[in-house]
């Protein structure tokens, strides 16, 4: 959930409880809880594993790596299910070291608590520098026209991957390429400002509700 986003359900609905939930449909789905006398504190945060779920960060070699090191998300539980149907190499690789292979990077604080970066395919290599594609975009929620964004990255000859923001405006509301850049640009480092702002009515979605970034990528593309 984008702080932003939290920040004004609790305007809105003064009193309201809180739950920041993490998993995936693979773990049947829930990993980690945020519980609401916990958001105060670290809003951004997903919480702490549950009972039954054992979660990791991990490097390349499945090495756990240390409290605020990005990782890949690996988790271990009896809720996880058994494999891919009929997909027996999609299965080896998702379980490579007896773990659960998210597909998600994030980091553990010094307390136990994870925080969700990106999706691996999500990252974007802009000038041989990394950058997590949820960061932009929680910057950019900051501005109050709006509503929804998506950020990827788009293939560039001489960025290898210009940043993209698709934004969808509030109703009612105004914000031009510019006023957005000139926004981001008082917020986060000059190599994480959005190359390139687009704006959409909507954006494409899965049944679930979750964005679909490669059909944004495949849009743009075509």
């Amino acid at each position: 959930m984008p702080v932003p986003v939290l920040e004004e359900l609790q305007q809105r609905i003064p009193g309201v409880r809180l739950y920041n939930c993490y998993g995936q449909s693979e773990i049947a789905p829930l990993a980690t809880v945020l519980r609401p006398e916990e958001h105060a504190e670290r809003p951004a945060s997903a919480g702490r594993p549950i009972l039954t779920v054992e979660t990791r960060i991990v490097d390349l070699d499945m090495n756990d790596v240390p409290p605020g090191e990005h990782g890949e998300i690996v988790h271990r539980s009896p809720q996880l299910m058994n494999g891919y149907w009929d997909k027996p190499a999609m299965t080896e690789e998702a379980f490579q070291g007896g773990w659960f292979h998210s597909g998600d990077v994030g980091y553990f604080d010094e307390a136990g608590y994870l925080y969700v970066v990106d999706r691996i395919k999500d990252v974007i290599n802009t000038g041989g520098v990394l950058v997590a594609s949820r960061e932009v975009e929680e910057g950019l929620f900051k501005h109050p026209a709006v509503s929804e964004v998506a950020v990827i990255g788009q293939p560039d000859e001489k960025w290898i991957e210009a940043i993209t923001a698709v934004v969808v405006l509030k109703e009612g509301q105004e914000a031009s390429e510019e006023e957005l850049i000139h926004h981001a640009k008082t917020l986060m480092a000059p190599y994480k400002v959005p190359k390139r702002i687009l704006f959409a009515d909507a954006l494409p979605k899965s049944t679930a509700g979750k964005i679909l970034k490669r059909h944004l990528r495949q849009d743009l593309k075509g």
